[in-house]
């Protein structure tokens, strides 16, 4: 029997990763808030399901969590049921949210006060990278920390990555989120600019990836946006969730970022429009919806 590993949070993302955990011969037990999703997983790869976070931290060598937002990591990680109640002394816990450095540096104090250790790890790379075990990890922690924890976490990424202390993986994450808007937005605004010229816009694209404005929304997104299809990725919800954390660490460090509030407020606008589940790539579709 492998080592001991608990993976709390089985979403589009936790959910392959937890599997892949499994899969590299770690004794995987899972906790998901809806539990039949966690016996959904048990059934697919093997492991074991839990009743409470605590529960199937217990004994742990590593625990890894992937939820939603600081408020649902807080949930799963403190209190009676929560992870670190039932974690021991020299354990680690890894946090796949994308979520705040507040919180990141929040939950590292009250991890080491017990003598584990904690490394932010938020991932890029989208639900397809998850399922096919190939995320980029950003992470915060001590060194010795990290070192130990790279190992599981090497079994669903391609690249991982020490950036600083606890709360450098969130920061790091945000600067990923704040690449991306600007680059679906230019992306949106070439390619309607290019069906509104009366352009073939696969060829358009098909030759301009080959230059300097190649990107991998470019090579992954262009023909699901021509055609009009958002079901493809990150939800519009989700990065505006992220690009709150941007906008609001911004005032706290003094960066200045008007072309990521302004990219937020035009997914608020896709909101707006019912885009809350498509995809963020969807900023196209707001594009049309002006020219109407």
């Amino acid at each position: 029997m492998g080592t001991k590993a608990a993976f709390i949070g089985l979403g589009v993302m936790g959910y392959p990763m937890a599997g892949f955990l499994q899969k590299a011969g770690y004794d995987v037990t899972v906790y998901n808030r809806t539990k039949a999703k966690a016996d959904q997983w048990v059934a697919e790869y093997g492991g074991t399901a839990a009743e409470t976070p605590a529960i199937a931290a217990a004994g742990a060598e590593f625990v890894m969590a992937c939820v939603g937002n600081d408020d649902d990591l807080r949930s799963v990680v403190l209190g009676e049921s929560g992870a670190l109640a039932g974690m021991e002394a020299g354990s680690i816990f890894v946090d796949h949210t994308t979520a705040s450095s507040e919180v990141a540096r929040e939950l590292a104090a009250v991890a080491n006060g017990k003598g584990v250790g904690f490394v932010d790890a938020p991932v890029s790379g989208g639900q397809a990278g998850a399922e096919n075990g190939v995320l980029t990890v950003m992470c915060g922690g001590a060194a010795a920390d990290f070192d130990r924890a790279k190992t599981p976490i090497d079994a669903y990424s391609q690249a991982c990555m020490l950036l600083g202390e606890v709360g450098a993986g969130q920061l790091t994450k945000m600067v990923n989120q704040i690449c991306i808007a600007g680059a679906v937005q230019g992306l949106s605004e070439g390619i309607h600019f290019a069906q509104q010229a009366g352009l073939d816009a696969e060829k358009v694209i098909e030759v301009i990836s080959k230059g300097a404005a190649q990107s991998w929304q470019m090579e992954n997104r262009y023909k699901t946006m021509i055609a009009d299809e958002f079901e493809f990725g990150f939800a519009v919800d989700w990065m505006r969730k992220d690009l709150g954390i941007c906008l609001s660490t911004s005032d706290q460090i003094g960066a200045s970022l008007p072309n990521t509030a302004l990219v937020d407020q035009y997914y608020s606008d896709v909101q707006n429009m019912g885009g809350n589940r498509w995809d963020t790539s969807s900023l196209i579709r707001r594009l049309r919806a002006l020219r109407k």
